[in-house]
């Protein structure tokens, strides 16, 4: 495993940081054997940063990840979770629910607590609810010990919450696809210039980013004379930042995990060559051509009042057009209706465009997707 010092904090952390959004499920629940063999697995395989949040895994993850650091494994790690913003609604709350977390993760303080998925409205509301007040008395109690963020919004937005607070991390979105999105690249240099390390989430774009079923992408890659997995590739490209300090990816399977590892325990920071810059743009241009909705299957839009299988659908929506295969998407959309989860069912109301961290306009790209899936033969 690769490390780097974290900022100026004194201590080094793993390059490759474990995420617990995308952990192995069974029945909907998370399945706790197998994850807890992941998250400790990891470690035990010098990972030393692990990352969780309320909402993930439907409150499930959290309670898991407390499972996982027993028996001395705590101890080991940097542990990041996330302060539940939406459900915040006056100062009080803040602390209540950063109790209810602690006692989820059997800890007596987080080290990384962010403010999570911070955009303009939620960064303005909070901060004039006293947010940054709330972080500072936390850490002066020892409940938290380095106040954070993570962001979903565009790069002036971001450059006014890092000017705002002494802040000890971000974490933004980044990947090869999302060089000018959300904080962008440059936002994320102008962080590290402030002293500020950078957490790195959705490094495979959702996954998708690690496609090497697709004959397109793959013909793509193999111009280039070593042989890399897509996900090497992907990762490549992040890690030659020197501000993208941790990169967290959400493993949902010990065979994605020790791949993952496999990858950072060989990290190259070297400047990509000519060659390297010219393969990344020719798989950006396909990407950008064929992905019709930016959707990161992240989940923070369901459950659906209404019971819509928003990620699955948007899914089927992207494969069709990214392998140019219109059966099985097709078909699988045909199933999702027939549970009566189809886009068919939206009624417009709205809820999940406000939980979207990618800013989607869910209700007319389900009919868009509707449109589409429904019109093949």
């Amino acid at each position: 495993m690769q490390y780097i010092p974290f900022g100026s904090l004194g201590f080094d952390v793993s390059r490759f940081g474990i995420g617990t959004m995308r952990l192995p499920t069974r029945s909907k629940k998370i399945d706790e054997e197998q994850a807890i063999e992941m998250i400790r697995y990891g470690i035990d395989h010098g990972v030393n940063y692990i990352d969780t949040a309320w909402p993930y895994h439907s409150q499930q993850s959290e309670p898991l990840v407390g499972k996982a650091l027993a028996d001395g494994y705590r101890q080991r790690v940097h542990l990041a979770t996330k302060c539940p913003m939406w459900l915040c609604q006056k100062y009080e709350d803040y602390e209540k629910f950063l109790d209810e977390q602690l006692a989820k993760l059997n800890t007596d303080h987080i080290d990384f607590y962010l403010l999570h998925a911070l955009d303009r409205d939620r960064w303005k509301k909070h901060k004039e609810m006293g947010c940054l007040r709330f972080l500072d008395e936390m850490v002066a109690k020892g409940k938290i010990k380095y106040p954070a963020f993570s962001f979903h919004d565009d790069y002036d937005t971001f450059v006014d919450i890092i000017d705002s607070y002494d802040w000890k991390m971000a974490q933004i979105q980044m990947n090869l696809l999302d060089e000018d999105n959300q904080a962008t690249v440059k936002g994320m240099r102008y962080a590290g210039q402030k002293g500020i390390p950078v957490v790195i989430m959705e490094p495979l774009k959702g996954g998708k980013l690690a496609l090497d079923d697709n004959p397109a992408i793959r013909s793509i890659y193999d111009q280039y004379p070593e042989k890399r997995a897509s996900v090497a590739w992907a990762f490549r490209w992040l890690y030659r930042f020197p501000e993208a300090t941790v990169i967290i990816s959400g493993v949902s399977n010990l065979d994605q995990l020790k791949e993952n590892l496999a990858i950072f325990d060989q990290v190259d920071t070297s400047p990509l060559s000519e060659e390297e810059q010219h393969i990344y743009r020719q798989v950006q241009e396909y990407y950008r051509k064929r992905m019709r909705v930016d959707c990161t299957a992240c989940r923070y839009c369901v459950p659906c009042p209404q019971g819509v299988d928003i990620p699955e659908i948007f899914s089927q929506y992207n494969d069709s057009y990214m392998y140019d295969d219109f059966g099985w998407p097709v078909g699988i959309y045909k199933s999702i209706m027939k549970k009566e989860t189809g886009a068919d069912a939206c009624i417009e109301c709205g809820e999940c465009e406000s939980q979207c961290p990618q800013h989607i306009e869910i209700i007319d790209k389900l009919k868009e997707a509707h449109e589409w899936l429904t019109q093949m033969k």
